[in-house]
């Protein structure tokens, strides 16, 4: 079968984007065989949010204007998580991250050199819901970049620079122009998109879409 690229739109602190990525990997279950290829894109929820982050707090009453909203989203959210294998701790979380540093590290598993941006992003995703680690802070991303076969050099090297940063920035501005307003957004092949992190069973026209078109664009055989 020719191989799928499946661009995700996400942010590491998005409670959505967990779950997204759970049912995109129980769709991919449910078509044994397919060839898809994930390429991970930025996308800030906060993309204001100072350098340090704030105090998860602050940021509920900024965001959901109270704890009463917040408690009351976040509720459904971890019966939501609780139903692909999800358990979600937000009480854990002490502070909110800028998510520029965890993009840029995913930006840098993702060359193929390196090639561990999956296993970076599940890290981040645990780290920040499950254990509530602040995924904007170095030391905290330099553990994770090493715990998934990342070497440390190369993690730090990229936090003592500047590379891929004007690169996140463009992505994130490249999403919101082209109509993306909430993360995760799934687009196979350039073309089909598919927004929110909806069923397994919702990925599955689009996995018939594009093998369909690979099989009729696909050269003939003069036999």
């Amino acid at each position: 079968m020719t191989g799928m690229l499946i661009d995700v739109f996400s942010d590491p602190i998005c409670p959505w984007c967990f779950i997204g990525k759970k049912r995109l990997q129980a769709a991919r279950l449910l078509r044994p065989g397919l060839d898809l290829r994930t390429r991970w894109r930025a996308f800030q929820l906060n993309p204001d949010m100072p350098p340090a982050g704030m105090e998860r707090q602050t940021y509920l009453n900024v965001k959901f204007g109270g704890p009463e909203r917040a408690r009351e989203l976040y509720s459904h959210i971890a019966r939501v998580g609780q139903d692909v294998g999800i358990a979600f701790d937000f009480d854990a979380i002490p502070r909110t991250p800028n998510t520029m540093a965890a993009h840029r590290l995913i930006r840098l598993a993702q060359q193929p050199e390196v090639d561990r941006a999956d296993a970076l992003v599940d890290a981040l995703f645990d780290a920040y819901f499950l254990e509530g680690r602040d995924i904007g802070d170095r030391a905290v991303l330099l553990a994770l970049a090493e715990g998934v076969g990342i070497a440390r050099a190369a993690a730090e090297a990229l936090f003592d620079g500047e590379d891929f940063r004007d690169e996140i920035r463009a992505e994130d501005h490249y999403a919101r122009r082209i109509g993306i307003g909430g993360v995760p957004c799934f687009i196979l092949n350039g073309k089909y998109a598919l927004s929110g992190a909806q069923e397994p069973e919702s990925f599955l026209p689009l996995f018939d879409m594009a093998s369909q078109e690979a099989l009729e664009t696909a050269p003939q055989s003069s036999g």
